[in-house]
Formats: structure tokens, sequence, C-alpha cells
């Protein structure tokens, strides 16, 4: 089609696994390719894919993100033991997630995609929590083992010059057990400060952060430190200036009081931490598949992802042919993303101006009363009406094409 908007510099697109799968490719027939001339660079994530090549699929995906600037991703199975006898793996790899952060370094904001007639299950919720989740380290990049009854394990740290430094972890008297070592780095660390803090500026919201420093004294008091060392040298100027405040406490003290909050502000959580409560934060919000996510890397990347699972109960009748209604927000959200910060940073108002409107879309689809089954079981809406997984999608289209 001659009218469609053309694209300068292409998108990493990386494929991912079962119902988020065909949810992808219908995304991208229906919602995206009628109206612009798409340019990818393709990577299939797809767990077998990842098997026959020994999971270098992903690895080559995190290196044109660097190329290209942009990436979108769909999601993608992070194998357990059941999951390896499945697809008869050769091994257990390790989150695409995770390595793709790690090469690319960051910080991952999730946030809810708020709509009329789903009301929070926290009722002082009126505005959104934006999680930035930090992208590197922890047990994602973990070293973990099985010790026998009797075995003893040790933290052992080798200095440049050869010199060693060991600390006893555990002597299993008696027992078996399991011992487990996470790092991560102050680079790391103070890019993730860097990024929450100038996030918080450009979106004029306060910054909470916390961890357990009270019992993890070294490892979770250097995050703090960091956190503060940054502020007080980098930005206490700018917040002040901003109207913003940056707030630090214990985890703990910081997850009663998101609770008790009525919303409005960035939450800055360590990895583990942030996977998990991105989670809770988009359930209480009203679905795992309303929440936007994207990676923002200190170097310029960025990567859009639908921040939830591969939905492997749904697939399973799908492909018994079965009818489903699974929802497509998150990765419509994820399309519509990478279209705008690629029209943004190749000065393309046209496709950016598309991307958003994509959302507008999805939105007036809802609101509209047009929703997956997610939704319709809390919407509070008086007039609705549930669909398949792919009417929904047509629908959107639908509202897409009035307003472009």
């Amino acid at each position: 089609m001659a009218d469609r908007i053309k694209m300068d510099t292409p998108l990493v697109e990386m494929d991912g696994d079962e119902m988020t799968r065909v949810i992808w490719e219908k995304v991208k027939e229906l919602l995206i390719e009628p109206f612009v001339e798409l340019k990818t660079e393709y990577f299939d994530l797809g767990l077998n894919e990842r098997e026959r090549t020994k999971d270098e699929a992903t690895v080559r995906a995190a290196e044109a993100i660097r190329r290209y600037g942009v990436g979108v991703k769909c999601a993608t199975i992070t194998p357990n033991e059941e999951r390896v006898r499945e697809y008869g793996l050769s091994e257990m790899y390790k989150s695409p997630n995770g390595t793709i952060r790690a090469m690319l370094g960051g910080t991952v904001f999730r946030a809810p995609i708020l709509v009329k007639g789903i009301v929070p299950y926290i009722p002082t919720w009126k505005k959104p929590i934006t999680i930035a989740r930090h992208a590197y380290g922890d047990i994602y990049k973990n070293t973990e083992a099985l010790v026998p009854p009797g075995g003893a394990a040790e933290l052992v740290v080798t200095a440049a010059d050869g010199g060693e430094t060991r600390l006893p972890v555990h002597t299993f008297e008696g027992t078996a057990g399991i011992v487990q070592g996470v790092h991560n780095t102050d680079e790391s660390i103070e890019s993730f400060a860097r990024s929450c803090m100038a996030f918080a500026i450009d979106t004029r919201q306060d910054l909470w952060f916390g961890t357990k420093d009270t019992i993890s004294k070294t490892y979770d008091r250097r995050f703090r430190d960091i956190f503060q060392e940054v502020y007080d040298a980098e930005y206490a100027d700018r917040f002040r200036d901003a109207g913003i405040e940056y707030f630090y406490t214990l985890i703990d003290d910081i997850v009663a009081r998101v609770v008790r909050s009525e919303g409005g502000f960035i939450w800055a959580c360590k990895n583990y931490d942030g996977d998990v409560m991105s989670d809770m934060v988009a359930t209480a919000y009203g679905s795992l598949a309303m929440m936007s996510s994207v990676l923002v890397s200190p170097d310029g990347y960025y990567e859009y992802e639908a921040a939830h699972g591969t939905v492997q109960k749904h697939y399973i009748k799908y492909m018994k042919g079965e009818p489903t209604s699974t929802n497509s927000v998150a990765t419509i959200y994820a399309w519509a993303g990478a279209l705008r910060k690629r029209g943004e940073l190749d000065g393309l108002g046209k496709l950016a101006d598309f991307g958003l409107k994509l959302e507008i879309a999805c939105v007036k689809a809802i609101e509209g009363g047009v929703m997956t089954g997610d939704l319709y079981e809390i919407s509070r809406l008086d007039l609705k009406q549930k669909t398949d997984t792919v009417t929904f999608i047509l629908e959107v289209g639908e509202r897409l094409r009035g307003i472009i």
C-alpha cells in the first residue's frame, strides 16, 4: 500500500513462545502491517530455536539491539525441569530477558495501563505505580549447586594480585543442602540509580527505593549507599527544583507504604524484587497483561516487551482448536512503544504518532466495552462484551482506523 508509513531503520524483532507467539503474529498482521511498511531484523527466540542454536539466537538479538537501538520482544519460556523434558532440551537455558538485560544494561520500567471500568483491587490507588527494575545480576546471573551431606561451602574472593579472602558459608553436617552465589557491580548499580533518577525528573514523580540492608549489611547496603551517593552528587538540586522527593526505607516498609499509598510514584526495585512486585502491581491494577514494559539502557538502547508469561493454558486450548480469550494489550503496547521510539530517534513524526494512536485505540476498545475474558470478569462497565483473542485485536484495528 502506497500510503503506509515508511520506516528508515529496522526494529529488532524477537519472536517468542506459545500463545503469545500466536498473538504476536496477529498483532503484526492486523494492527501494524496494514498501516506501516514494517522493517525488522527478525530473531526467533522460541524455545526450539534457542535449543537449535544453543541460545546463540538470544545473544545475536541483543547484539542487534546494540546496532539498531530499538527492539521489541515477545514473551518467552524460561525452562524449568518440566520444560526441559517437554521440549527435549539439552540444557536448562537461562532467561532470555536476563541475558539481553545483562548485555544491554539499564533499567526496566513497568507501569500499569489504566482504563475506565477497571478499578484497582487496592482502593487507595488512584494513580499508576511505575516499577523500576534493576536489569542486571542477583539470582539472574547466579551460580548455584547441590551440596552433599557433610559438605562445606565457602565464599572465596581472589584479588587482582592473587590474594584470597575466604569466608565460610555453611557446613552441611548430617544433611544435604543447596548453595547459591550472586553478584552485582558498582557500575551497574550506579547506572540503575541514574536511570531511575533521570526518569523521575522526566516524569515529575517521587522516587522510592528499598533494600534489606539491616540483614544484608554488605550486599544490600552497597545498593543503598550508591543510590545515596549518586543522589547527593548529581540529583539533589534537580529533584528539589522539580518539586519531587527521593525516599529510602527498608523493602518491607516500602511494601506497607505502597499498599497504603494513592500511587503516582516510581518504585525502584532490585532485580528479583522488581520481577515479583511488577506482577503484584499489574494484577492489583487489573491484569498481568495490562502493563507496559521497556528496558532503558544508559547507552541509548531500548527494548520493549510484553511483561507476562507465554499463557500456556490458553495455548493448549488453542492447539486443540478450542476458543481462547487471551489479553493482547501488553503485546500491542510493546509494538506501539517500539514504533514510537523508532520514530522519535529517526525523526519520523508519523511513525511516532502511529505508536501513540495504537495505544489510544487499544484503550478505546476496552473503554467501549470490548475486552477479553480476564478484563470482562473485573470490569465495572454496564455494557461490556467478552471477545475471543483475534476479535479483540480486530476491534482495536477498527478504532485505530477511526483516529489515524
